[in-house]
């Protein structure tokens, strides 16, 4: 039709608006228009487009200008919310949802209206689809399964006497000899025990760390200036225990995350055999010299390694409930254990990755420090604890923290157990320092580290949005402090 553009849904509202406060039906103004009641019913409900000349009819009729029945605003809250659900159940969301169809009529009470459009709002304003909706719970379903394995290894005590008896027998079929760690020649033995040979090759896919073809049986990983000999070792192991382990392809997360962590498990295993390990870690708990360090140097594996196998046997064979950690430069937790009782910061729904430690905890003190072993006792809310910190790849561009720890009272058996170092973590941990926050706030303009993913950046759902997102500022206003000068 001719004449201006404008919206026949906002018009309906106004039609309707303008119709009722001059007292009028439907019957009447139509009446008076020459047109019936049904036309004018369709034209409110925004479902008929009125001519000009239409236009200027109901204006007369209802005593103001086509102007007024134009008007782009809606004619009150009552009706801007009701255009907004209506436009909202146009949208994707609803049909993807399978929701039914809300008539925003008179009986809909104001506040039920109110809810339903905030509701809508929420929603990501992206178009979706059945596959993408399935992602988003299948991300759920990945943390909550997550959620509950961590569950089960801390009342396993983190121990898995079924893959330990496993790597047992395998490294005796190998040859090993017993003690200390296991030779190529035993890497070897094993590889060809479950049938497998193993080559170096140019041109890995960058996403995989090993590829196995199952029917010429052979494991391909990167060529030696790709892949260090102790890195090749554990890749090569945590992919022939899925076949010790006789894993077959999975089809849920929890499954994939077993299997994960049954291979990781059985590759630790091999690599500090039980047996051994614990004739030599007992010794050193009875001298109080317990040291990750010796048991990375004995069994030549990565700290983190060292640590995490540490986890396996403490409690089991030491008597030791323990915590274990690992983080970024920043405190962001990637991997966590615990059977000591110490409270991770976690999300609602109890997950630990990606949540942020307080600067107090000793996995961030770390950093600040220029010893190579990090030992704190740290006053917590739920008791006193202690723990050594060691950064690992700490002059490669992605260094991280791993954390061994333990209650106070425990500390002892550990060498650097009687640590002077003492850091108090309590409520008080994260609150801001208000003088700080009056000297510095607003005159203060970081700026970011570069990160591997902008989104690392970004606070957690629980944290307000700040003008620097992934900065701690009050590390920022303490180092102008140690600079001098402060703001006049």
């Amino acid at each position: 039709m001719g004449g201006p553009a404008f919206d026949p849904v906002v018009l309906g509202h106004r039609l309707r608006h303008l119709r009722r406060d001059a007292g009028l039906t439907l019957a009447v103004l139509g009446e008076r228009i020459g047109r019936p009641a049904s036309y004018l019913s369709q034209v409110e409900n925004g479902r008929i487009e009125p001519r000009l000349g239409v236009l200027g009819e109901l204006a007369e009729a209802l005593g103001c200008t086509t102007a007024d029945l134009l008007d782009p605003t809606p004619p009150s809250r009552r009706a801007e919310l009701e255009i907004e659900l209506d436009r909202h159940q146009q949208g994707p969301w609803r049909s993807t949802l399978e929701l039914p169809e809300v008539r925003a009529g008179a009986r809909l009470d104001d506040d039920v209206l109110e809810a339903l459009v905030g509701l809508y709002r929420v929603l990501p304003d992206v178009e979706v689809s059945r596959s993408g909706l399935a992602s988003l719970e299948a991300g759920d379903r990945a943390r909550m399964a997550n959620i509950g394995l961590r569950s089960e290894m801390r009342e396993r005590d983190n121990y898995f006497a079924e893959v330990e008896a496993l790597a047992a027998a395998d490294l005796a079929a190998a040859g090993y000899g017993g003690e200390g760690p296991p030779t190529e020649r035993d890497m070897e033995g094993l590889a060809a025990h479950h049938g497998f040979t193993v080559e170096r090759v140019k041109g890995m896919p960058r996403t995989a760390r090993s590829v196995t073809d199952t029917r010429r049986r052979v494991i391909y990983i990167p060529q030696r200036d790709d892949l260090s000999v102790r890195a090749a070792r554990s890749v090569v192991l945590q992919t022939l225990g899925h076949f010790a382990l006789e894993h077959a392809e999975t089809t849920d997360f929890e499954g994939y995350l077993r299997q994960r962590i049954q291979s990781n498990y059985y590759a630790a295993a091999v690599l500090i055999p039980e047996e051994a390990a614990v004739g030599f870690l007992g010794a050193a708990r009875e001298d109080g010299d317990l040291s990750i360090e010796d048991l990375k140097e004995r069994y030549y594996v990565s700290y983190e390694m060292a640590a995490h196998r540490f986890t396996n046997l403490a409690t089991r064979h030491l008597g030791l409930p323990v915590h274990f950690i690992r983080t970024d430069p920043e405190g962001t937790v990637t991997k966590a254990y615990e059977n000591d009782g110490i409270r991770f910061p976690a999300d609602p729904d109890g997950g630990l990755e990606g949540a942020r430690l307080g600067r107090n905890w000793g996995a961030r003190q770390a950093w600040d420090g220029s010893d190579l072993l990090h030992y704190q006792r740290t006053v917590m809310d739920d008791g006193d604890y202690w723990c050594v910190t060691y950064i690992e790849n700490a002059t490669e561009r992605t260094p991280y923290a791993v954390t061994l720890g333990c209650r106070v009272e425990h500390a002892e058996a550990f060498r650097g157990g009687d640590t002077l170092r003492r850091v108090d973590a309590r409520g008080g941990d994260e609150q801001a320092d208000e003088d700080l926050l009056q000297r510095w706030e607003g005159v203060a303009w970081p700026s970011a580290s570069e990160r591997s993913f902008v989104l690392t950046a970004l606070p957690s759902a629980a944290r307000e949005f700040t003008p620097f997102p992934g900065i701690d500022l009050m590390d920022v206003y303490r180092f102008l402090e140690r600079q001098g000068g402060g703001p006049t």
